[in-house]
């Protein structure tokens, strides 16, 4: 028997994984963390909706769908309704990651995957509890030949709302046949709804750890008081300490109350969620479940994002070369954007969602200064709120030689963009974690950025102490207004003008980071031997 056969068993339910569905961040993360825990030996499935866009990635990419499992169908009642799943299984090339879809063409094959034009579906709460049980009946009632789990699962791993009913469910329906209680979640310790005297026939489940990972705590699922009958559960549950939420129920606060560990995508993120500032009014549950808290930072896809291999840039580059090939990703850009291609005008550059929480109203009220004052240069990629796009789209007008915005998204320029230009822009408001900064990092570009969450634990700021002690990679400023985030700026212009050894060595410093997923694998991977160790 192979070492990983003896190792950790885990499963992640997530809502999107990419390439196959994507919205954002989160199915970043559930395709890439999940594949470097393989490498790392663990074994590693995931389980996602069979979306209307997963099955056309397939026919697109593959010229054929996923093979369903014949003979395997999960029934689930939700809505007052017993209804039916199938279920299709795909390998991710390369690995020995499974990756399971479940297909209900009612709930789940439609043009979007949470909303159509922006407006929610508004049987999302039905369709989401509706995937939690069909991932517990997969588990349940996957079998060989003889009888026993093909997914002998250790820890379920969670994320987001859409999956938290999974640990209430496990804990209320598929360990326990006694009637729910438990310890209120401001305790130390979360609720215990199972006793020996109560324990369920489900024994699979008898030692099935979870794992909630809250990418963003602003999206928290909630729903008016009367889904509780829709999802099946108890109304015991709805109580102030644990489903319930200001008289709705809270799909991410039931994850947080019943699941065993709960991680966030940052160090500063796991403490900032604890605060007023940034609780989002949960603070005070979050919490009561401190000790089982953990921040781990997410990963780079190296494989997608090295300036080394890159095939969207005009020329790679490294740490070494990074001058030359610079110089010319940033002229490329330049005549791209159609900006006069002067490589001794400082060059910002943004990918990001429009969306006040990025603070890109920042940017906006600086852009006239920056202009008017350095003639610098800025691109903007991304999409999203109608008035930011608008108050762009005028402000590349007023200074159409030194302003360049693309309202859309594009994978091979936002590659080009964080290549070529001189500093990149991520003034957020909050930010869970964070990726771009660390593309950023990566491709020799100093990040200027706000400092808070992910990018508190990525982005060192380049006063003189870090520029003299060899920490520095970029511009940090750190109250949230366009007035500090001036100064930064600033800064960082007249490092870019007149400190060039120090500039280059901030290059080399960011070039340096290591943000590749093998860390945050090794970090999971502990907390996983964490939880399962209890069981022994």
């Amino acid at each position: 028997m192979s070492d990983r056969d003896n190792s950790t068993s885990v499963l992640f339910a997530s809502s999107e994984v990419a390439p196959w569905s994507k919205t954002g961040g989160l199915a970043d993360v559930c395709s890439a963390l999940p594949k470097a825990l393989d490498k790392q030996g663990l074994n590693v499935s995931i389980v996602t909706p069979y979306y209307r866009c997963v099955r056309q990635w397939f026919l697109d990419h593959e010229g054929k769908e996923p093979s369903p499992i014949f003979g395997l169908t999960l029934h689930a009642p939700i809505a007052h309704e017993r209804r039916v799943a199938g279920v299709r299984r795909t390998t991710i090339p390369g690995t020995n990651v499974v990756a399971y879809f479940i297909e209900h063409n009612v709930y789940y094959d439609r043009d979007g995957i949470y909303n159509n034009q922006g407006v929610d579906y508004q049987d999302n709460c039905d369709r989401y509890a509706f995937f939690c049980r069909c991932v517990l009946e997969l588990i349940k009632n996957y079998r060989d030949f003889n009888g026993r789990p093909v997914l002998d699962v250790d820890v379920i791993h969670v994320n987001d709302w859409q999956t938290a009913l999974i640990p209430v469910y496990l804990d209320a329906i598929y360990r326990s046949s006694s009637k729910l209680g438990g310890d209120s979640v401001f305790a130390t310790a979360r609720p215990r709804l199972t006793s020996p005297e109560s324990q369920g026939s489900d024994d699979v489940f008898a030692k099935t750890k979870t794992v909630l990972t809250i990418h963003n705590l602003r999206h928290q699922g909630r729903f008016f008081r009367g889904a509780m009958d829709r999802v099946g559960l108890d109304w015991s549950l709805f109580t102030f300490d644990k489903m319930e939420f200001y008289g709705q129920l809270n799909l991410l606060k039931s994850g947080v109350v019943f699941s065993d560990l709960i991680t966030t995508v940052s160090p500063r993120y796991a403490e900032e969620i604890r605060t007023e500032e940034f609780g989002e009014k949960l603070q005070g549950v979050i919490a009561g479940r401190a000790d089982d808290l953990y921040g781990v930072l997410n990963g780079v896809d190296r494989e997608e994002w090295d300036p080394r291999t890159d095939r969207f840039l005009p020329q790679t580059y490294d740490e070494n070369t990074f001058q030359e090939g610079k110089r010319v990703c940033k002229a490329a850009l330049q005549q791209e954007c159609g900006l006069p291609q002067n490589p001794d005008v400082p060059l910002f550059g943004v990918v990001s969602r429009l969306d006040a929480q990025k603070g890109l109203d920042f940017i906006a009220d600086n852009v006239p200064y920056l202009v008017e004052r350095y003639n610098a240069q800025l691109v903007l990629l991304g999409s999203g709120d109608q008035a930011l796009a608008e108050r762009f789209q005028q402000l590349a007008g007023n200074y159409h030689w030194n302003v360049a915005v693309c309202n859309t998204f594009s994978v091979d320029l936002s590659h080009r963009i964080e290549a070529g230009s001189d500093v990149f822009l991520m003034p957020s408001r909050y930010e869970p974690c964070g990726l771009n900064q660390m593309y950023s990092l990566i491709y020799g570009t100093p990040p200027l950025v706000h400092d808070v969450g992910g990018l508190h634990d990525t982005v060192v700021n380049a006063s003189d102490e870090n520029i003299a002690n060899g920490t520095a990679n970029g511009f940090v400023f750190y109250w949230p207004n366009a007035d500090d985030m001036r100064k930064a700026l600033d800064w960082a212009i007249n490092c870019f003008y007149n400190r060039k050894d120090d500039w280059n060595k901030i290059i080399r410093n960011a070039m340096h980071c290591d943000h590749s997923w093998d860390a945050s694998a090794r970090e999971y991977a502990a907390l996983y031997r964490k939880l399962t160790k209890r069981n022994q």
